[in-house]
Parts: structure tokens; sequence; C-alpha cells
């Protein structure tokens, strides 16, 4: 009997970002609670390379609490809503002779089509305004008066200029489960007058969150469409086996000229329109919200008596150079609101924020000795403080000798270190500590840990120096209250 020898396996080495990661889902999480939504997928994306930074899906269990059971953000297909209308203004600017300041009449927000009404979401509608200012606004009626003009009689043209969006292919994302997107062709079953209109504001298409945000990522990248990307190479013995270079998936989505007014719409539309209230004075954010009525099947969207709502925002950050595009999707928020900007946007806030805080690169104007106060800093590991000092640019005095683990102080100038002497048989003084360095030294002692609040530890129930006793429980309490 010939013996086989077993062969080690591969490591896989991906893009994700684990900080970055952990701010997705952390955001997701605080926002679908607060909202009592079914559940909802967030994902960052780098816009020059397509690499994916982050991927978070969380779906809420009858117990009220939330989990990651299932991929919607490459699995799930829905009927977008208004984030496909970014589409339809391309289509427009190449296709028909639309400038941005062109206005259209929009009346008081409805339009009879067929046996269909199509409403805006303003009670009032908003009378004459010009086309950037029906896409900031997001008015259907506006929208669907574009496109009946520009494209009626040529419906064929108009999903042909879908298709060379490339929003008709699935990304070929390496994750199983991708699906296909579903955009009808003219004469296809299920094609009707109503379909162009519709499909013009994010109706009887179905894309998934990543096809979606590809789209984006291409606008924030100069028009330039990459594939998705989560592995870079597979490893063995630390060495590179296999590599997975950026891919393009098409050089250019649209012309130059239209892309810029698309860069300027997408702007408007935090400055100005729907999504003013995730604008802030540090950075700019581009991009577009969506809000749509989710279809229930053969029953429509109302099922009963009661219509289910999805809440989206899709952009890029900093919006004069692009370095993050990122998708927030929403299933069925409660509590009665469920618009994009209100349920979405947040959701994209923080973490575009948390992403521009901690990314130095765009900081490069400000020297360490310029600040007017020095960061607040916890006590902790030596060599992690020293990396962070580095990147910061931040005047940093270490004593010089060799040790673990630090107290920090700070003066007008410069920020100091104390070594801290960490015995085996001595409780260790762990305030000032963050609690993820506080648990792993009195943990690694046999301690048992117990933490109530956030921030730094402020006190603990036994002191330093006591001898340790394994399996005891030291209480700690954090510098902030639970919340």
């Amino acid at each position: 009997m010939n013996k086989v020898e077993p062969e080690d396996g591969v490591d896989i080495l991906t893009t994700l970002d684990v900080q970055l990661q952990d701010v997705a889902e952390a955001a997701l999480r605080k926002h679908l609670e607060g909202h009592g939504a079914g559940h909802g997928c967030a994902i960052v994306m780098e816009v020059a390379t397509g690499d994916i930074k982050a991927i978070a899906n969380l779906r809420r269990n009858e117990d009220g609490t939330y989990e990651e059971v299932y991929n919607y953000a490459v699995g799930e297909s829905t009927e977008p809503g208004s984030t496909l209308k970014t589409a339809t203004l391309i289509a427009l600017l190449e296709e028909g002779d639309i400038n941005l300041n062109d206005t259209v009449y929009t009346g008081k927000g409805k339009l009879q089509l067929y046996d269909h009404v199509i409403s805006d979401s303003k009670e009032g509608g908003h009378g004459k305004i010009t086309v950037k200012e029906v896409f900031e606004v997001s008015s259907n009626v506006g929208v669907i008066k574009l496109v009946q003009k520009v494209f009626k009689g040529r419906e064929k043209d108009f999903v042909k200029k879908l298709y060379e969006l490339k929003l008709n292919e699935p990304t070929g994302i390496i994750i199983p489960g991708e699906v296909k997107p579903q955009i009808r062709f003219p004469g296809d079953k299920g094609w009707s007058g109503l379909s162009m209109p519709m499909m013009s504001i994010g109706y009887e298409i179905r894309l998934t969150p990543l096809q979606i945000l590809t789209f984006y990522n291409a606008i924030a990248n100069n028009g330039r469409m990459v594939k998705p990307r989560l592995v870079k190479a597979y490893l063995k013995h630390g060495q590179v086996v296999q590599s997975f270079p950026p891919q393009v998936i098409q050089s250019s989505i649209c012309s130059r000229s239209t892309l810029k007014k698309v860069h300027e719409v997408l702007e408007g539309v935090v400055e100005n329109g729907t999504a003013t209230n995730i604008k802030n004075p540090r950075y700019k954010i581009a991009g577009k919200t969506g809000t749509a009525q989710i279809a229930k099947g053969r029953m429509g969207y109302k099922s009963g008596g009661r219509i289910s709502y999805q809440a989206s925002f899709v952009g890029y950050f900093p919006a004069e150079n692009p370095k993050y595009s990122c998708i927030v999707v929403v299933n069925s928020p409660s509590n009665s609101v469920y618009y994009g900007n209100v349920v979405a946007g947040p959701i994209f806030k923080e973490i575009s924020d948390k992403v521009f805080a901690t990314s130095p690169e765009w900081f490069s104007d400000i020297k360490g000795n310029e600040l007017k106060d020095l960061p607040q800093t916890k006590t902790g590991q030596l060599s992690k403080l020293e990396y962070i000092m580095e990147k910061l640019d931040i005047p940093f005095e270490s004593n010089g000798k060799k040790t673990d683990w630090v107290a920090v102080q700070r003066d007008s100038t410069k920020i100091k270190t104390t070594p801290i002497t960490i015995s085996k048989k001595k409780v260790p003084n762990v305030v000032g500590m963050g609690l993820r360095d506080a648990i792993y030294q009195l943990e690694s002692l046999g301690l048992r840990v117990v933490a109530k609040g956030r921030g730094t530890v402020r006190s603990q129930s036994v002191n330093p120096g006591e001898p340790v006793i394994k399996g005891s429980t030291v209480y700690l309490e954090m510098s902030r209250g639970e919340s």
C-alpha cells in the first residue's frame, strides 16, 4: 500500500484591516440596535486597488441581539432605490443634451404614469429646480421626466448604457455565493411601459451592495473600475506561492466631462441635498442616499398592511482626493424612521470619521510640535507606544531602560515614560491602562477580571503589590460609565 505524505496547507493573506473591520461592525451594530432593524451590512473599499478593508453583516435574532449569519453584502440582491440614480445621471449626461443648470418642473411632487403615481418624498414637491438639484434632493419626478425626455422611444439605449457601466455583471469576487444582477432588457418577460421610468429611480433592478459599491468606487477612482479584492496572496512557510494583483474591469466608465459633473452632484448631495446631516468641517464626503420599498414577491410592496423599507448610503471620502469608498445598507428599520440619510448615513459617517481620525497621512501639514495639546496616552506596552508616537510625529522621551510596560506622563512639550515592573507573584498596578492591556496583565497571572464601563482603568479592587491569589476576581472601574 502506497503512503501519501501529508502536505502543509497554505496561509491566506487578505486585504482586511482588523481595525477598520472592528470600526465598521461596531458602528453597524450600534445603529441596527437603535433602529431595531432586521439586518444590515457595511463594506469599506480602498479606491485605487479595490481592496476590501472591512465587510460587516449582522442580522437581528428573536431576542433582539445581532449576529453574523449570512453575507448580505455579496449574497442578497435587492432593488437599490435612489443609489441607482447616479447611473441614470451618467446615462443622461452621456446620451442627452443635458446640463446641470437646466431646469425641470417637478410640480407638487406627483407624476401619473399609466395607473401608477410616482411621488417625491417632500410634501408639496420641489417645484422648478435644476438638474443638479433633482439629483441632490433625489426627486423621483424630476429623474423620470429627464429620462422620458432623453430616452422615450430609445429604451434599449438606456438599458445598454447601464450595461456599459457593468451593472448587469457580477463583480467576480472570490467569495462564493455572489448573486448575479437583474436588469431587464426591452422585450424581456415582464418589460412594460413602466419599466424604464422605474429602473431610472432604482426599481425593477436587483443588485447586491458590493455591486453598487464597485460602481461608486469607479466614480471615486476617476472612472477606473477595479474588481473587488479580498485575497492578496497565498503563503507557504512565509513565502508567496501565488499573488493576486488588483484587476481592472473597465479603464473608464464614462467621459471626463461627465465624471466631473457627477463628482459635483455627489458632493452636492452632502453639502446641499438629502445628506446634509453627515456634512462635517474636517473633510468632504460625496455620495448618494437611497430609500427603497422592499418587494414581498407576489404580494408586492405591502404585506399585512405594512411597507418595509431598505435604507442605504454609498459614497467616498475625502471627496477631493478619495481614498476609501463605503456602502451601508439597512433592511427593515422600525420606529417609523426609514430614510437613507437618517438610518444609513450616520453609520457611514461614524465609519468615515474614525477612518479619517486614524489616518495620519491626511494630517501631513500638522507637525507634532505644532499641536496645541498633546494627546491623552494610556499606560501600556512601550513598543506600541513608540510606534504610535513615531507615526503621529509626537515628541516622545523614553528613559532608555529596556522594559515591556511603561506608565506615561506628559508636559507641554513631550510625552515621557516610566518603567513598570511586573511581578508574577504580586498584583500589578493597571490604573491608567486600557481594558485590553489590563485584562492581559491580570489574566496572565491567573486572576479573573470584571470591568464596569469603558475607557481607561480608574480603580482596581485589589491593591497593587498584594499577593496574587489565582482564581480570585479583580473588579475594575473604568473612566467612562456604561452607556
